[in-house]
């Protein structure tokens, strides 16, 4: 196929993303389940195969050169090694393969790189299965959650970055005609051309529990604006991107593009190459997701690239009063324990009144309240298999520690405990079950990732909407949630949290994960606080990936 016929292809897919980031609504076209009814037989035992064949062997890509070999992924279920390694290269080298396949990349049209960006996404689904056992096995995550969250749900934040940079782009016309007379006798008539030029080589840092669900955007948005991309996985997250690597590269190589568009960068903690990358003056661009530390970091420092960053803030819940008492503490309780709490949307501090809030089942006091939410956390792990499918694995080691660490910190404050469950499928599984604890000397205004949580009795629900509001606008919020029967509370809530750059779910008692964020629907974090300067996915996302510049010449008037 030629690359224009893949737009083609996709342009009804490519209308009806649109047509859903207009509308706000909810609308996928990729699969969210693993469900065999929804897959050819066989598909899932496939990609299973597929995974574990890579095992204790090279991953091979279009790599611009090797000078070693590095790969020290630990699986959170098994405790193993994968084994798997991968070609490194100085970061130099990353960058002159990049420079040498951006030309005949940005000459094409705007519709050829949609396309054949859209064909790329449609690939990796199809991956779909042998990226669940990827994922699974170096972010810890469950089984359904890898394929839905690493997946569907990823591909979708691609996808809507694509529309955004299509909108962008479209925007922009190619050529135009000036007029203008100047007195009865003279006039101006000139014809001008617009070209869009990108701004050069970006680098994506992934994160290693949530991999392809920011790299799958910011991936989509650089490629489609003309710029090539070198990939920079997280020490303990390599093969998810390899596979999504490896897509994009087999669809380059069919179209006789250069497959070195889209590079490998990855390394280990012990001989990290992210600073390499970033400093090198050829870097255009830098997508960052990861640790507020680092993201600030980079945007103090990094001042000759444009630079986008996610990072992590203190996400908080602010009650004042319910309608559905039992259904807010399921709610609550379910996103401390979803995914081990290792989502950049997963709450962290609980603000609740000390004279108590108002509810369908009579007014609750505090300590009614953390019974209730201990006890509901209680019956989501007590079943091995429930806990399973809920929490996953824990990713990193450092977490357990940190949580061992705060449990000394807080041990006269502690709710619940937190501890380890067992595993049905995985015996030697890293786990843990939320930490829950009331605050102690401030230790809720910094980040604590992984299964950790604070209640924090506040004067009243104004004076604990204040602090969460507060804390949001002076350390970051990237999701927060509050609970209110009271409709003028409720208009307090949405006020105070926008004052404080900051986006706000309220009553969310559904079946749906109160945390879950939708592409199309939802923007993903605001750039207005400190937990990250860029938003998933608006036009800003992508408009100065790229710029224009001019041509004009002087014609005589027709």
């Amino acid at each position: 196929m030629q690359a224009i016929d893949y737009f083609t292809r996709h342009n009804k897919t490519l209308k009806a993303a649109l047509n859903a980031c207009s509308q706000r609504h909810y609308w996928s076209p990729f699969q969210e389940s693993p469900a065999s009814r929804h897959h050819p037989t066989g598909a899932k035992s496939k990609g299973r195969d597929r995974f574990e064949s890579l095992l204790h062997t090279q991953f091979l890509l279009h790599h611009p050169e090797t000078t070693s070999w590095v790969g020290q992924e630990v699986s959170p279920y098994t405790g193993q090694r994968l084994g798997i390694s991968y070609a490194q290269g100085s970061a130099e080298s990353h960058f002159k393969a990049a420079q040498a396949a951006l030309p005949k990349w940005a000459a094409l049209g705007v519709e050829e790189r949609i396309g054949i960006c859209i064909e790329m996404l449609m690939r990796c689904e199809q991956q779909g299965f042998e990226n669940l056992f990827a994922t699974m096995h170096t972010a810890g995550m469950p089984f359904t959650m890898a394929y839905a969250g690493a997946g569907a749900n990823a591909l979708d934040r691609g996808l809507e970055a694509l529309c955004y940079a299509y909108k962008a782009m479209r925007d922009v016309p190619t050529e135009g005609t000036f007029n203008r007379h100047f007195g009865a006798q003279n006039s101006a008539y000139l014809k001008k051309k617009y070209r869009l030029i990108p701004r050069g080589p970006a680098v994506v840092i992934c994160c290693g529990t949530f991999p392809t669900w920011n790299a799958y955007p910011a991936i989509m948005a650089n490629l489609a604006t003309g710029n090539p991309v070198i990939v920079k996985p997280h020490p303990n997250g390599i093969l998810p991107m390899a596979f999504v690597v490896k897509a994009c590269q087999d669809l380059l190589v069919e179209l006789k593009l250069d497959p070195h568009l889209i590079t490998l960068a990855p390394d280990d903690p012990h001989h990290p190459i992210t600073l390499e990358l970033i400093k090198n003056p050829r870097c255009a661009i830098v997508d960052f997701t990861g640790s507020p530390k680092f993201g600030t970091w980079i945007e103090t420092h990094i001042r000759h690239a444009q630079i986008y960053t996610e990072t992590a803030g203190c996400n908080a819940i602010v009650l004042e009063s319910t309608d559905d008492f039992l259904g807010m503490v399921k709610a609550i309780g379910q996103s401390l324990c979803l995914f081990s709490s290792q989502m950049c949307t997963s709450p962290q501090n609980i603000y609740f009144p000390q004279n108590g809030i108002d509810t369908n089942e009579g007014h609750i006091s505090l300590m009614r309240f953390t019974e209730a939410l201990s006890h509901q956390i209680d019956q989501f792990v007590f079943n091995s298999k429930t806990a399973a499918a809920l929490c996953g694995a824990v990713m990193s080691p450092r977490t357990i520690s940190d949580i061992q660490r705060l449990s000394e910190q807080c041990r006269d404050k502690i709710i619940r405990h937190s501890s380890t469950y067992s595993h049905p499928d995985f015996p030697n599984a890293r786990t843990a079950t939320p930490l829950l604890a009331f605050t102690k000397e401030n230790i809720h205004h910094e980040e604590h990732f992984g299964p950790m949580a604070f209640v924090i009795p506040s004067d009243n629900a104004l004076d604990g909407l204040e602090q969460a509001a507060q804390l949001a606008l002076s350390h970051g919020s990237i999701a927060a949630y509050a609970y209110s029967a009271n409709e003028d509370f409720i208009e307090q809530i949405e006020n105070r949290y926008a004052q404080a750059g900051a986006s706000i779910g309220i009553n969310l008692c559904a079946q749906l994960p109160i945390n879950f964020t939708a592409a199309y629907s939802d923007y993903h974090v605001t750039g207005l606080n400190p937990a990250g300067n860029a938003c998933l996915t608006d036009l800003a996302f992508v408009t100065n990936r790229f710029r224009i510049v001019q041509s004009k010449r002087e014609f005589r008037t027709p």
